[in-house]
């Protein structure tokens, strides 16, 4: 296998989604997936031709078996990968549909993914990598992975990794004083910080285009704001360009967030700038959107590069 070029770390779910447009608790078939941020964003980045390592843990579980098969499938990196005997692997059911909001069941307290041994993750885990790419949740689980996620960073800095951070809130995993605890002071250590505005805003305590100036200013090299438009900003030393996002049908909106993050950095890890990085995110998420479960949609390169020379004329990014 090729040396990683990205590694991510998070949890990783058995995914269950209900038949489209049918209430959970009506709900008869289901459709098996993946589930978890940090997995979105590897398969996103692996389907896009890039060298991907997930760090993680699962249950030795059928659940276990099903996610790694499916990352694994996807030519992701697993060597660094744990399985817990003891504990088992988180899943994830919810329903889908374009328009009302989606009800989501987690059962991920005490899983696998949430007990990490104290010498995790070794100096190993980033080698050969270009990026490292975190979310909020992932420290919001237990105190071994807020550990587990400093010693990453740590490790990134002292190898000169590029960080990527995306807080990814979730309330369900604690009130907005426990995020802002937990996450908020790891908004600086990113080298590109991929946020919603409202999340900026919680994170922080201040509005969006104060919280990215004072980030700037504290080092973060690039801020992309998601705003409630569903446009997205990139704010960088040289400028700012904003990107609305493409019209395009919706079957099902979860996962959008981390399909942009893949297309974003996947472009920025190809040399490119914020306008086709902005374009390249808005052209993953637009796909995938049109597609149930979370990773289904993900494209290709190929995918991607045909998708958004259609796309293109449809809407301009704008720089300030």
């Amino acid at each position: 296998m090729a040396v990683a070029e990205v590694v991510t770390y998070g949890e990783c779910m058995l995914l269950m989604v209900a038949e489209p447009g049918v209430p959970l608790a009506r709900a008869r078939s289901f459709r098996r997936s993946v589930a978890g941020a940090e997995g979105n964003v590897a398969i996103g980045l692996a389907r896009l031709g890039h060298a991907v390592r997930w760090l993680g843990r699962v249950g030795a579980d059928p659940a276990g078996e099903a996610v790694l098969a499916d990352l694994r499938a996807e030519g992701i990196d697993l060597s660094h990968t744990q399985t817990d005997e003891r504990y088992p692997t988180g899943v994830l059911i919810r329903d889908s549909h374009p328009a009302r909001a989606i009800d989501v069941q987690y059962h991920r307290a005490g899983s696998a993914a949430c007990h990490v041994s104290g010498d995790w993750p070794g100096p190993g885990t980033l080698d050969g990598a270009r990026l490292l790419h975190l979310t909020g949740i992932t420290p919001m689980l237990s105190e071994d992975t807020r550990r587990a996620t400093g010693r990453l960073l740590e490790l990134a800095r002292e190898r000169g990794v590029t960080v990527s951070f995306d807080p990814n809130v979730r309330r369900k995993l604690g009130d907005a004083g426990r995020w802002r605890e937990v996450v908020g002071p790891l908004l600086r250590r990113a080298d590109i910080l991929l946020a919603g505005a409202e999340e900026l805003q919680l994170l922080t305590g201040r509005r969006a285009a104060e919280a990215v100036a004072d980030l700037r200013a504290d080092g973060v090299g690039t801020v992309v704001v998601k705003n409630p438009d569903r446009s997205a900003t990139a704010v960088t030393a040289e400028g700012s360009w904003n990107r609305p996002a493409f019209d395009v049908p919706v079957v099902d909106p979860v996962g959008a967030g981390d399909a942009f993050a893949a297309g974003f950095l996947s472009a920025t890890l190809r040399g490119l700038g914020p306008e086709r990085a902005l374009a390249e995110g808005a052209t993953v998420a637009a796909l995938t959107i049109q597609s149930v479960t979370d990773a289904e949609g993900l494209p290709s390169a190929s995918q991607r590069d045909r998708a958004l020379a259609a796309f293109v004329d449809g809407g301009e990014t704008v720089h300030r």
